[in-house]
Protein backbone atom coordinates (compact mmCIF):
# COMPACT_ATOMS: atom_id res chain seq x y z
CA UNK A 1 0.00 0.00 0.00
CA UNK A 2 1.43 3.37 -1.04
CA UNK A 3 2.28 5.79 1.76
CA UNK A 4 0.21 8.94 2.22
CA UNK A 5 1.34 12.02 0.31
CA UNK A 6 2.43 14.76 2.71
CA UNK A 7 3.41 17.22 -0.03
CA UNK A 8 1.89 16.98 -3.50
CA UNK A 9 2.82 19.61 -6.08
CA UNK A 10 1.52 19.45 -9.64
CA UNK A 11 2.59 21.86 -12.36
CA UNK A 12 3.78 24.43 -9.83
CA UNK A 13 5.05 27.64 -11.39
CA UNK A 14 6.35 30.72 -9.55
CA UNK A 15 6.98 33.98 -11.40
CA UNK A 16 8.27 37.10 -9.64
CA UNK A 17 8.78 40.44 -11.43
CA UNK A 18 8.73 38.67 -14.76
CA UNK A 19 11.34 36.11 -13.74
CA UNK A 20 10.38 32.42 -13.73
CA UNK A 21 11.70 30.90 -10.49
CA UNK A 22 9.90 27.55 -10.62
CA UNK A 23 8.55 26.13 -13.84
CA UNK A 24 6.23 23.12 -13.95
CA UNK A 25 7.35 21.32 -10.81
CA UNK A 26 5.71 17.97 -10.06
CA UNK A 27 6.84 16.58 -6.71
CA UNK A 28 5.42 14.24 -4.09
CA UNK A 29 6.80 13.67 -0.58
CA UNK A 30 5.29 10.71 1.25
CA UNK A 31 5.11 9.68 4.89
CA UNK A 32 8.35 8.11 6.09
CA UNK A 33 10.51 9.69 3.38
CA UNK A 34 13.57 11.90 3.95
CA UNK A 35 14.34 14.16 1.00
CA UNK A 36 17.38 16.21 0.02
CA UNK A 37 17.04 18.99 -2.55
CA UNK A 38 20.16 20.07 -4.45
CA UNK A 39 20.95 22.28 -7.40
CA UNK A 40 22.96 25.34 -8.46
CA UNK A 41 22.47 28.77 -6.94
CA UNK A 42 19.30 30.32 -8.30
CA UNK A 43 17.74 27.00 -9.26
CA UNK A 44 14.67 27.60 -7.07
CA UNK A 45 15.44 25.44 -4.03
CA UNK A 46 14.37 27.89 -1.33
CA UNK A 47 11.29 28.96 -3.28
CA UNK A 48 10.28 25.31 -3.60
CA UNK A 49 10.63 24.83 0.16
CA UNK A 50 8.47 27.88 0.85
CA UNK A 51 5.71 26.43 -1.33
CA UNK A 52 6.03 22.99 0.29
CA UNK A 53 5.97 24.55 3.77
CA UNK A 54 2.72 26.43 2.99
CA UNK A 55 4.53 29.77 3.20
CA UNK A 56 4.35 30.86 -0.44
CA UNK A 57 1.47 30.75 -2.91
CA UNK A 58 2.65 29.84 -6.41
CA UNK A 59 1.65 31.72 -9.53
CA UNK A 60 -0.05 28.60 -10.86
CA UNK A 61 -0.32 24.88 -10.23
CA UNK A 62 -1.95 22.64 -7.63
CA UNK A 63 -0.58 22.38 -4.11
CA UNK A 64 -1.57 19.93 -1.41
CA UNK A 65 0.19 19.94 1.94
CA UNK A 66 -0.79 17.49 4.69
CA UNK A 67 -3.83 16.50 2.68
CA UNK A 68 -5.14 20.05 2.39
CA UNK A 69 -5.41 21.83 -0.95
CA UNK A 70 -4.30 25.42 -1.37
CA UNK A 71 -7.36 27.61 -1.90
CA UNK A 72 -9.72 25.19 -0.19
CA UNK A 73 -8.33 25.10 3.35
CA UNK A 74 -7.18 27.39 6.16
CA UNK A 75 -3.57 27.73 5.03
CA UNK A 76 -2.56 29.27 8.36
CA UNK A 77 -3.62 26.09 10.16
CA UNK A 78 -1.65 23.99 7.67
CA UNK A 79 1.41 26.20 8.14
CA UNK A 80 1.34 25.62 11.89
CA UNK A 81 1.84 21.89 11.30
CA UNK A 82 5.01 22.38 9.27
CA UNK A 83 8.34 22.92 11.01
CA UNK A 84 10.49 25.29 8.94
CA UNK A 85 14.02 26.45 9.76
CA UNK A 86 16.13 28.90 7.81
CA UNK A 87 18.80 31.52 8.25
CA UNK A 88 16.08 34.16 8.07
CA UNK A 89 14.42 32.74 11.19
CA UNK A 90 17.70 32.79 13.11
CA UNK A 91 18.16 36.48 12.27
CA UNK A 92 14.65 37.31 13.49
CA UNK A 93 15.21 35.92 16.98
CA UNK A 94 16.36 38.33 19.69
CA UNK A 95 20.01 37.54 20.52
CA UNK A 96 19.45 37.84 24.28
CA UNK A 97 16.59 35.34 24.33
CA UNK A 98 17.48 32.24 26.38
CA UNK A 99 17.69 29.06 24.34
CA UNK A 100 14.95 27.38 26.36
CA UNK A 101 12.59 30.26 25.53
CA UNK A 102 13.53 30.00 21.85
CA UNK A 103 12.42 26.37 21.88
CA UNK A 104 9.27 27.02 23.94
CA UNK A 105 8.22 29.68 21.43
CA UNK A 106 8.12 26.93 18.84
CA UNK A 107 5.01 25.54 20.53
CA UNK A 108 3.05 28.48 19.08
CA UNK A 109 5.39 29.62 16.31
CA UNK A 110 6.18 32.96 17.93
CA UNK A 111 9.42 34.92 18.24
CA UNK A 112 8.96 36.08 21.85
CA UNK A 113 7.75 34.24 24.96
CA UNK A 114 5.48 36.98 26.28
CA UNK A 115 2.64 36.15 23.87
CA UNK A 116 1.85 32.90 25.71
CA UNK A 117 2.36 31.33 29.10
CA UNK A 118 4.61 28.30 29.32
CA UNK A 119 4.19 25.95 32.27
CA UNK A 120 6.59 23.36 33.66
CA UNK A 121 5.29 20.73 31.27
CA UNK A 122 6.06 22.98 28.31
CA UNK A 123 9.56 23.67 29.59
CA UNK A 124 10.17 19.99 30.26
CA UNK A 125 9.07 19.22 26.71
CA UNK A 126 11.40 21.87 25.31
CA UNK A 127 14.28 20.58 27.43
CA UNK A 128 13.62 17.04 26.18
CA UNK A 129 13.85 18.20 22.55
CA UNK A 130 17.16 19.92 23.29
CA UNK A 131 18.40 16.75 24.99
CA UNK A 132 17.37 14.64 21.99
CA UNK A 133 19.73 16.78 19.88
CA UNK A 134 22.53 16.78 22.44
CA UNK A 135 22.31 20.47 23.39
CA UNK A 136 20.35 20.47 26.67
CA UNK A 137 23.32 22.23 28.30
CA UNK A 138 22.50 25.32 26.25
CA UNK A 139 19.06 25.83 27.81
CA UNK A 140 20.06 28.87 29.88
CA UNK A 141 22.46 30.40 27.35
CA UNK A 142 21.51 33.43 25.27
CA UNK A 143 20.73 32.40 21.70
CA UNK A 144 22.98 35.13 20.31
CA UNK A 145 26.15 33.76 21.90
CA UNK A 146 25.64 30.21 20.65
CA UNK A 147 27.84 29.06 17.79
CA UNK A 148 26.32 28.67 14.32
CA UNK A 149 26.22 24.91 14.74
CA UNK A 150 24.55 25.17 18.14
CA UNK A 151 21.98 27.60 16.75
CA UNK A 152 21.00 25.15 14.03
CA UNK A 153 20.37 22.42 16.60
CA UNK A 154 18.38 24.85 18.77
CA UNK A 155 16.26 25.86 15.78
CA UNK A 156 15.65 22.21 14.98
CA UNK A 157 14.57 21.58 18.58
CA UNK A 158 12.26 24.60 18.28
CA UNK A 159 10.52 23.02 15.29
CA UNK A 160 10.33 19.52 16.77
CA UNK A 161 8.83 20.66 20.06
CA UNK A 162 5.44 21.24 18.40
CA UNK A 163 5.36 17.69 16.97
CA UNK A 164 5.06 18.85 13.34
CA UNK A 165 3.72 16.63 10.58
CA UNK A 166 6.52 17.77 8.25
CA UNK A 167 9.96 19.33 8.85
CA UNK A 168 11.64 21.50 6.21
CA UNK A 169 15.28 22.62 6.62
CA UNK A 170 16.67 25.32 4.36
CA UNK A 171 20.48 25.09 4.20
CA UNK A 172 21.10 24.28 7.89
CA UNK A 173 24.80 23.63 7.15
CA UNK A 174 25.46 27.13 5.77
CA UNK A 175 28.40 28.78 7.53
CA UNK A 176 29.36 25.75 9.64
CA UNK A 177 32.95 24.62 10.07
CA UNK A 178 33.89 20.98 9.58
CA UNK A 179 33.32 19.97 13.21
CA UNK A 180 29.90 21.60 13.52
CA UNK A 181 28.91 20.28 10.10
CA UNK A 182 29.67 16.71 11.12
CA UNK A 183 27.91 17.08 14.47
CA UNK A 184 24.77 18.43 12.80
CA UNK A 185 24.93 15.78 10.11
CA UNK A 186 25.18 13.08 12.81
CA UNK A 187 22.17 14.46 14.69
CA UNK A 188 20.10 14.63 11.52
CA UNK A 189 21.10 11.07 10.66
CA UNK A 190 19.88 9.91 14.08
CA UNK A 191 16.67 11.88 13.62
CA UNK A 192 16.11 10.36 10.18
CA UNK A 193 15.94 6.82 11.57
CA UNK A 194 14.21 7.59 14.88
CA UNK A 195 10.68 6.18 15.27
CA UNK A 196 8.01 8.81 14.96
CA UNK A 197 10.13 11.31 13.03
CA UNK A 198 7.96 13.14 10.47
CA UNK A 199 8.96 13.41 6.81
CA UNK A 200 12.09 15.55 6.39
CA UNK A 201 13.08 17.82 3.51
CA UNK A 202 16.59 19.28 3.48
CA UNK A 203 18.20 21.76 1.10
CA UNK A 204 21.98 21.64 0.88
CA UNK A 205 24.70 22.72 -1.54
CA UNK A 206 27.13 19.90 -0.82
CA UNK A 207 26.56 16.17 -1.18
CA UNK A 208 28.99 15.58 1.70
CA UNK A 209 26.40 17.13 4.02
CA UNK A 210 23.62 14.65 3.23
CA UNK A 211 22.90 12.70 6.43
CA UNK A 212 22.75 8.92 6.45
CA UNK A 213 19.17 7.71 6.49
CA UNK A 214 17.93 10.14 3.85
CA UNK A 215 16.03 8.23 1.21
CA UNK A 216 15.13 10.48 -1.74
CA UNK A 217 16.55 13.31 -3.78
CA UNK A 218 15.32 16.12 -6.02
CA UNK A 219 17.74 17.90 -8.36
CA UNK A 220 16.79 21.34 -9.70
CA UNK A 221 18.20 23.51 -12.47
CA UNK A 222 16.74 26.81 -13.66
CA UNK A 223 13.50 26.17 -11.78
CA UNK A 224 12.90 22.76 -13.31
CA UNK A 225 13.30 19.25 -11.92
CA UNK A 226 16.25 17.45 -13.52
CA UNK A 227 15.63 14.24 -11.56
CA UNK A 228 13.54 13.03 -8.63
CA UNK A 229 13.38 9.72 -6.78
CA UNK A 230 15.43 7.38 -4.57
CA UNK A 231 18.86 8.82 -3.81
CA UNK A 232 20.81 6.10 -5.58
CA UNK A 233 18.97 6.77 -8.85
CA UNK A 234 19.17 10.57 -8.59
CA UNK A 235 22.69 11.30 -7.31
CA UNK A 236 24.56 10.11 -10.37
CA UNK A 237 27.43 11.62 -12.30
CA UNK A 238 25.25 12.12 -15.38
CA UNK A 239 22.44 13.84 -13.48
CA UNK A 240 24.62 16.16 -11.43
CA UNK A 241 26.78 17.00 -14.45
CA UNK A 242 23.64 18.05 -16.34
CA UNK A 243 22.38 20.09 -13.38
CA UNK A 244 25.61 21.99 -12.78
CA UNK A 245 26.71 22.27 -16.40
CA UNK A 246 30.11 20.68 -15.85
CA UNK A 247 31.49 17.13 -15.81
CA UNK A 248 31.28 15.74 -12.30
CA UNK A 249 32.10 12.39 -10.74
CA UNK A 250 29.59 11.45 -8.03
CA UNK A 251 30.17 8.59 -5.63
CA UNK A 252 28.39 7.21 -2.60
CA UNK A 253 29.03 4.58 0.00
CA UNK A 254 28.68 3.78 3.70
CA UNK A 255 26.03 6.45 4.15
CA UNK A 256 28.11 9.23 2.55
CA UNK A 257 28.02 11.03 -0.78
CA UNK A 258 30.58 13.22 -2.48
CA UNK A 259 31.19 14.91 -5.82
CA UNK A 260 34.25 16.31 -7.56
CA UNK A 261 34.95 17.92 -10.89
CA UNK A 262 36.17 15.42 -13.47
CA UNK A 263 39.75 15.95 -14.52
CA UNK A 264 39.94 17.44 -18.00
CA UNK A 265 43.28 17.32 -19.83
CA UNK A 266 44.36 20.64 -21.28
Amino acid sequence: MEAVAVVDLAGVRVVRDGTVILDGIDWVVRAGERWVVVGPNGSGKTTLLLVAAARLTPTSGAVRVLGQRLGRADWRAVREQVGFTSGALARQLRPGLPVLDVVCCGLHGTLEPWWHRYDEADRARATARLADLGVAHLAGRAFGVCSEGERQLVLLARELVADPALVVLDEPFAGLDLGHRERLRHRLARLAVAPGTPPLVLVTHHLEEIPAGFTHGLVLRDGRAVASGPLATVLTSATLSAAYGMPLDVEGGDGRWWARARHQPR
